[in-house]
């Protein structure tokens, strides 16, 4: 067999090798965070790490089809793709199946199905599509507006399926958009934003509005008088006030009690000990027992006893915590953040720029979920709901990521073709 009719020819392998153990991994501790006495063998498919593995296994499969394709297959179809997943977005409203208060599940027997994680493979494709279009300049509004919507379609969608967390990775995309030339000052006016909503949470807003004019002032008699700065700064300030006065309204009438109790919980360590924030503070004490080199494994007392609820897909994080320590959990950031670098510097090579958007729109992603679910269980972002990559137990994630994955590294392989 010749060289460039082998599927593996060119393949990146330290992508691959990287997913290989970051799946293993989390099958390994999918098992710790649900093993019993009854059930110790971790070929069990009655239980959550038995059907993990078969998932693992077909992923496997879905890899192998992946670079079966031509690379050119990708761009010929990324729109038809995106508008297929569009359509499941709206036929599960109608036909869907409601977990865990989400309206967005297919059920087919005992099989799950949830299109929102495949939405972001197609999102991905438009993007790089639309984006790789020649003359397109995201300085331009109308470029702006286009790129947005083909972001905002599916995220409204998700809020409509009430699958918030799933919903809010869609921000990741954000990066993308500056990567590709959209001004930075956005990107300032947005942290500002959150910035401003989380104060108004913790300080009473009349106090905020004192310290948001005495800011606008400063900034126009302590620099040189123009009209333009003037009138930049007033245009500001409104704005500030107006987010100001309106958060405590939105954040009553947007977000679900529980949601609110979820945001309260991160901010306060001290907040409902026993309900809203009952799974931070087990997460927490979870991880912070293992120590150094953690409690070894399946000796983890808090996964054991189930102190930390969704501890094998949510708060999978806690389990490498407890048991492997520091130690373990620094290897999974050490693999994460590898295969993020490994990912943005293949991307800046590419010859094709349609190949280096999707490169940077899968970077996004996969960085927007890790730095959520990691952040999530030690307090620093609110518990919204989403998996840990290749680790969290679960089908349509794992399957939804290893796509996304395994199409950059076909990708790729078409741009060594090049050289």
């Amino acid at each position: 067999m010749k060289r460039e009719n082998n599927i593996f020819y060119k393949v990146d392998w330290p992508l691959v090798v990287m997913f290989l153990v970051l799946i293993v991994i989390g099958w390994v501790n999918i098992y710790a965070a649900v093993y019993s006495e009854e059930h110790k063998s971790i070929f069990d498919l009655s239980q959550n790490y038995g059907r993990q593995m078969i998932w693992m296994l077909t992923s496997l499969l879905l890899a192998l089809i992946i670079l079966l394709f031509d690379s050119k297959f990708f761009t010929a179809f990324s729109f038809p793709i995106y508008l297929f997943m569009i359509f499941l977005l709206v036929l599960v409203l109608f036909a869907g199946k409601v977990v865990a208060g989400s309206h967005s599940w297919f059920r087919i027997g005992a099989f799950g199905f949830q299109p929102s994680e495949f939405a972001k493979v197609g999102t991905t494709l438009a993007l790089a599509r639309y984006l790789s279009s020649m003359d397109l300049d995201l300085r331009k509004l109308k470029t702006k507006i286009f790129a947005l919507l083909i972001m905002l379609c599916p995220t409204l969608l998700i809020l409509l399926e009430h699958d918030t967390g799933s919903a809010i990775t869609y921000a990741a995309f954000f990066l993308v958009f500056f990567r590709e030339g959209m001004p930075g000052r956005l990107l300032i006016i947005g942290a500002a934003v959150v910035a401003l909503f989380v104060m108004t949470l913790l300080i009473d807003k009349f106090i905020l509005l004192g310290i948001v004019t005495g800011i606008a002032l400063l900034s126009i008699f302590f620099r040189r008088i123009t009209r333009r700065r003037i009138l930049t700064t007033l245009g500001l300030f409104v704005l500030a006030a107006g987010l100001i006065l309106s958060v405590n309204y939105a954040f009553g009438h947007l977000l679900k009690p529980y949601q609110q109790s979820r945001v309260y919980a991160m901010l306060s360590a001290n907040f409902d000990p026993r309900g809203a924030g009952y799974n931070l503070n087990q997460s927490k004490i979870a991880i912070g027992s293992g120590g150094l080199f953690g409690k070894g494994f399946l000796k983890g007392t808090q996964t054991k006893f189930d102190f930390v609820p969704e501890q094998s897909t949510d708060f999978i994080f806690c389990t490498v915590g407890e048991e492997w320590g520091f130690t373990g959990c620094l290897i999974v950031i050490a693999l994460y953040t590898g295969l993020l670098i490994r990912i943005i510097q293949l991307s800046e090579r590419q010859r094709s720029v349609y190949s280096r958007i999707y490169g940077y729109s899968l970077a996004s992603i996969l960085f927007f979920h890790f730095m959520v679910n990691i952040g999530m269980t030690i307090g620093l972002a609110p518990v919204i709901g989403i998996p840990l990559p290749f680790l969290s137990y679960g089908g349509s994630s794992l399957w939804a990521f290893t796509v996304l994955l395994f199409i950059f590294i076909k990708l790729n392989t078409n741009r060594l073709d090049l050289i």
